[in-house]
């Protein structure tokens, strides 16, 4: 058995290696966009892709937060460039998938991340203003940037598609009740981006992290 263990390992070895891929590296030469990548989840997220060997994009609403973000990561020698995204914008999703196909050839990786939440109350009390900045964010933005690079991982013979949901889609966080809902949503879009994508060679799942010490919880 233990030999077995150890051949098994040494030919999956040879075969990184024959692909130019290292253990170290299992992710060199991939792309990777991150949306909301500054601060947070998505900014641990874009840096384990870059000490994993990708080419990452990172992105915020903020350039000041971009180039920090940047500065941040390139200092720790990681391949990592960034541009301004607010995903509930066209123009900005169009201009996150032109960088990364202009600066590094394609698009292999997505890690849908971008998620907004400006109400804490009961759901009686959400008024549809802010039940349309949620869905529109959380969900349809979602959608959208997934559409956006489909195409692109296309070219390459496939992808990889991660979605940002949360456990208060399994257990709902009290007063946060349009936030919830919208975490739930993206696990029902998940399956049918999966279902859907699959025979295209793109494989799409979610995340489903717990409670992060992040910039707005801070602010909170």
């Amino acid at each position: 058995m233990l030999l077995l263990g150890r051949s098994a390992r040494a030919w999956r070895s040879v075969r990184m290696a024959s692909s130019g891929v290292t253990r170290r590296d299992p992710l060199a030469n991939k792309v990777a966009l991150v949306t909301a990548s500054t601060d947070g989840i998505g900014f641990a997220i874009a840096r384990r892709l870059a000490q994993d060997g990708a080419h990452v994009v990172v992105s915020s609403r903020k350039q000041q937060n971009v180039d920090r973000a940047v500065a941040a990561l390139q200092a720790e020698g990681l391949s990592v460039t960034g541009t301004v995204c607010h995903v509930g914008k066209a123009e900005d999703r169009e201009r996150l998938v032109a960088t990364a196909v202009k600066l590094h050839g394609g698009i292999d990786i997505l890690v849908s991340n971008a998620a907004v939440n400006p109400f804490f109350g009961s759901l009686m009390d959400t008024t549809e203003e802010v039940w349309d900045k949620i869905l529109d964010i959380n969900v349809k933005a979602t959608v959208l940037m997934t559409k956006a690079v489909v195409p692109e991982m296309e070219k390459r013979g496939g992808g990889s598609v991660v979605i940002t949901a949360s456990v208060a889609a399994f257990s709902p966080f009290p007063g946060l009740g349009p936030y919830n809902v919208s975490k739930t949503a993206l696990l029902g879009l998940t399956k049918n981006l999966a279902v859907e994508l699959a025979p295209r060679n793109i494989r799409v799942n979610c995340l489903a992290p717990g409670s992060g010490w992040t910039r707005q919880k801070r602010k909170a």
